[in-house]
């Protein structure tokens, strides 16, 4: 495996982390309108925020981190992608910076229209932000960024069919890791009539996210028919099965209330389709138009990256290590 190869798979875990950790983040803001009125719906509303509260911040770390390695790693290709998916991108980036001021503002508004057009806000970028960037995914996987600057379509290399699969995905996806964190959150408060509502939802939602997963094999076998016969050969076919089981698993523990189970298995079943997507891609880059290989920097830059990337690692270990660190940690956890 080359330096190259290394760097595109922490790329990917980070992508992973994001989409599962960013995702149920997103997919939080999607159930906010379906809390319902009255002391009920203020009881969820505030479940919501007690999980999200302390990580939706620190959760955008791992696009930063991707966004890094990208451009540092793979110049060309990622002067390609942003170019071209500059829509989908700039919209993406107004909607995280909208998510984050509508989530810190939402309990100071002092008037009922205010809090209309903040939570309205929310809402709506909870929705179009993962959208999106998942839409620019799907313009990439689908071979639509050609190599060069602004060499691609506008318009078409981010609304095309596969492009809208991957971001109605992306939203069902999020809701559905969601439901599930926060049903288990809700457990582990003592909220058992929080915890079932949040079950019915997480079931409805994983049901929805299946039949879009299903459905997307048809739009990919005529859409992008490369992606389609590479996901369905080899060790992508073993990811894919490995996202369904993980599912229906998913699926069955919170049917039985076995909610710090289906947490995991939930993250597994997101995080192995993106697995498989990059699988399935290799050894390309840019479908189509340029390989791993030819689009890394030089040696020296990979070097340097990766050395980088292990030293800020063994810092941050070495920083949670000591007494005040360890002991801060301790209180979050009790709260």
């Amino acid at each position: 495996m080359s330096l190259a190869d290394v760097l595109l798979a922490l790329m990917v875990l980070g992508i992973a982390a994001y989409a599962v950790l960013a995702g149920a983040d997103f997919g939080a803001g999607v159930w906010d309108p379906l809390a319902g009125r009255g002391a009920r719906g203020r009881r969820a509303r505030s479940l919501v925020e007690s999980s999200m509260g302390p990580v939706w911040e620190a959760n955008h770390v791992w696009l930063i981190f991707v966004l890094v390695v990208f451009w540092t790693a793979f110049p060309v290709a990622f002067g390609s992608v942003a170019s071209t998916l500059y829509i989908p991108l700039f919209l993406a980036a107004v909607g995280i910076i909208f998510r984050g001021a509508t989530f810190a503002t939402r309990g100071a508004v002092g008037t009922v229209r205010g809090s209309a057009i903040i939570g309205a806000l929310f809402v709506l970028s909870s929705i179009l932000t993962p959208f999106f960037l998942a839409a620019a995914v799907g313009g990439v996987a689908s071979g639509r960024v050609p190599v060069g600057n602004a060499s691609g379509d506008a318009i078409t290399s981010w609304w095309n069919p596969t492009s809208v699969l991957v971001g109605c995905l992306a939203v069902a996806t999020g809701a559905y890791l969601a439901a599930v964190y926060l049903a288990a959150d809700a457990r582990r408060q003592g909220e058992e009539d929080l915890a079932d509502a949040f079950r019915v939802r997480a079931l409805a939602a994983g049901v929805v996210a299946g039949g879009v997963a299903l459905g997307g094999i048809a739009v990919l076998r005529e859409d992008a028919r490369t992606l389609y016969d590479e996901l369905l050969s080899g060790g992508a076919l073993a990811l894919v099965i490995v996202s369904a089981a993980a599912g229906v698993a998913t699926l069955a523990l919170v049917w039985w209330r076995r909610y710090g189970l289906a947490r995991v298995s939930a993250a597994l079943a997101v995080g192995a389709v993106i697995w498989a997507w990059a699988v399935a891609q290799s050894p390309e880059l840019l479908p189509g138009a340029i390989t791993i290989e030819d689009a890394a920097a030089p040696r020296v830059t990979l070097v340097a990256l990766l050395v980088s990337l292990v030293c800020g690692r063994y810092g941050r270990v070495r920083r949670w290590r000591t007494p005040r660190r360890r002991q801060a940690w301790a209180c979050r956890c009790e709260r």
